[in-house]
């Protein structure tokens, strides 16, 4: 077994419980360590649903996983980590979280359960897989040869390098013959031409999102964003960034509705409130109660009226033009930030070389993925995690059967 992150464990806990011996091989001084930074620190476990409903929220690739979504779903997830000690709450969105708001809860609870059955924990680096006539016999490692009837890679994409995640799984595959699909960010950041540097630090809250690609509308959303140095992040920017895949061929952009629960003729009605107040003002000083005070010079701007022009004398097809602006800010996007600022990896062990049943290669026999590793990726909301979990459940729990049928117990 070969990686203790979130498919790791559950992949080891699974084999365990089926009665293999297992042994994990594990770089990182502390088990979970990417685990424990998920959902800003309180981890969101996954998604309280169902699988058709989780499928939904994968756009890579989902297909592949019906079979180990419909065997271990949401829900299931949320009974299995209940059971080990984790109490959960659901909140909006259904997203799961401990009750506790510790992510170190989640990881801790898996460990225990690992102590519990048994499992060997090593620390070490895997360096390659080692194959005999076509099966796997060995995991090498900068210490030591691990002997193993089946071997589980579990060892992350290439987000976040820190927390260990650099693709060395994605080489042990290749070496062994599989085909690693183009890797980029999903759930990343995004690079604008410069205005997320004019509002660098500018929060909002409660907009709506349209992402465009070559001008057609693809994807909408609603919640909080952010404008940052390099152009803008938040959940409703991370979320869309799973739909911005082409940049190589296709132009993005985003448009916000900066007031979204403003239908026109009511935008209008409050901008003409805010006028007669501010009647005797410069237009560009009339705008505080209507937007927060860094934004109000760009969509002063991009209204094309005068800033110092009398709010008495601002024309209605003026005001029709800032209403225009307020309903549909737009931002240019250059691309996404690197693979390495992503949440997960986009991209991956081809699927088609995977039984989807067992997560075993179609092409070395003992050999089996988990995880982000695997050509797969969701939307926020706790669907990530959940692909670790059931393709994990997945991947130990058919490993462990095929070798408890060979007379051969070892992981």
């Amino acid at each position: 077994m070969v990686g203790g992150g979130a498919a790791g464990m559950m992949a080891a806990v699974s084999a365990a419980e089926k009665g293999a011996a297992v042994t994990l091989l594990e770089p990182n001084d502390r088990l979970g360590k990417k685990l424990n930074i998920t959902g800003k620190g309180r981890c969101n476990v996954t998604n309280n649903a169902d699988a058709q409903t989780i499928l939904a929220n994968i756009p890579r690739n989902g297909k592949f996983l019906y079979s180990a979504l419909s065997r271990f779903d949401g829900r299931d997830a949320m009974a299995f980590f209940e059971s080990i000690g984790v109490p959960l709450k659901t909140e909006r969105g259904n997203r799961v979280f401990p009750v506790s708001d510790r992510a170190f809860d989640v990881s801790a609870a898996l460990e225990r359960r690992l102590k519990a059955l048994h499992v060997r924990l090593v620390r070490d680096r895997a360096l390659s897989v080692e194959t005999a006539d076509g099966a796997v016999i060995a995991v090498r490692g900068e210490r030591g040869t691990y002997p193993a009837g089946a071997v589980i890679l579990a060892t992350g994409g290439v987000s976040y390098p820190a927390t260990g995640s650099t693709g060395e799984g994605h080489r042990m595959a290749r070496e062994l013959g599989h085909t690693v699909t183009e890797l980029r960010g999903s759930l990343v950041p995004l690079r604008d031409y410069g205005l997320g540097r004019t509002l660098q630090g500018l929060s909002l809250r409660n907009i709506a999102l349209t992402v465009f690609e070559d001008g057609k509308k693809i994807y909408t959303d609603f919640g909080e964003m952010l404008f940052t140095h390099f152009g803008v992040s938040g959940p409703v920017i991370l979320s869309a960034s799973a739909h911005m895949r082409h940049f190589d061929k296709k132009t993005y952009r985003l448009e916000l509705d900066l007031k979204p629960a403003l239908d026109d003729q009511a935008l209008d009605r409050r901008l003409l409130r805010d006028f007669e107040k501010y009647a005797n003002h410069d237009f560009c000083n009339a705008l505080d109660g209507l937007l927060p005070q860094k934004l109000i010079p760009t969509v002063v701007e991009r209204s094309e009226i005068p800033p110092h022009e009398k709010v008495h004398d601002v024309t209605r097809e003026q005001r029709r033009k800032l209403a225009q602006v307020l309903k549909h800010f737009s931002v240019d996007i250059a691309g996404p930030c690197p693979v390495t600022d992503a949440i997960v990896t986009s991209g991956g062990i081809k699927v088609g070389e995977i039984d989807p049943k067992t997560m075993a290669s179609k092409l070395v026999k003992g050999l089996y993925f988990a995880g982000e590793l695997v050509d797969v990726d969701g939307y926020t909301g706790g669907f990530n995690l959940q692909i670790a979990w059931a393709t994990g459940r997945a991947a130990g729990t058919a490993a462990a059967l095929a070798l408890a049928g060979e007379g051969n117990e070892t992981i």
